[in-house]
């Protein structure tokens, strides 16, 4: 019981004595990085995802109006105009055509099929 007490003890001493030693630093010393300058960052990054949710929807959209590419089985991912298109469609063609009318979209800048080809059924 006295080793606990003891070490306790001991710990909050260490704790008191590595206190007195933080300082404050000076204005010069402040980080380059305000408070409101981190709320600008926060802000801007919920703008690009924002954007990049809009363009997503755009390419969907765009595809979906193309009539001749099965939708039902691809996912759209938007980075920074950067577009992927996942999952997978019946035929080749559907797949070459589903980068076509992504590549047209305003905004996109570049296009990676990642589209397998699983003909229906299977």
């Amino acid at each position: 019981m006295n080793a606990i007490r003891t070490i306790k003890t001991a710990g909050a001493a260490l704790l008191i004595v590595s206190s007195v030693h933080a300082y404050a630093q000076s204005s010069e010393a402040a980080p380059a990085t305000p408070a409101s300058t981190t709320a600008g960052a926060r802000q801007h990054y919920k703008s690009m995802k924002a954007a990049n949710r809009a363009l997503q929807r755009q390419v969907r959209s765009a595809l979906v109006k193309d009539r001749g590419i099965a939708m039902s089985n691809v996912t759209i991912r938007a980075r920074d105009g950067a577009v992927t298109l996942q999952g997978s469609v019946p035929l080749q063609a559907q797949s070459d055509r589903a980068t076509e009318v992504a590549k047209g979209v305003p905004g996109v800048v570049s296009v990676r099929n990642a589209l397998s080809i699983r003909p229906v059924g299977t």
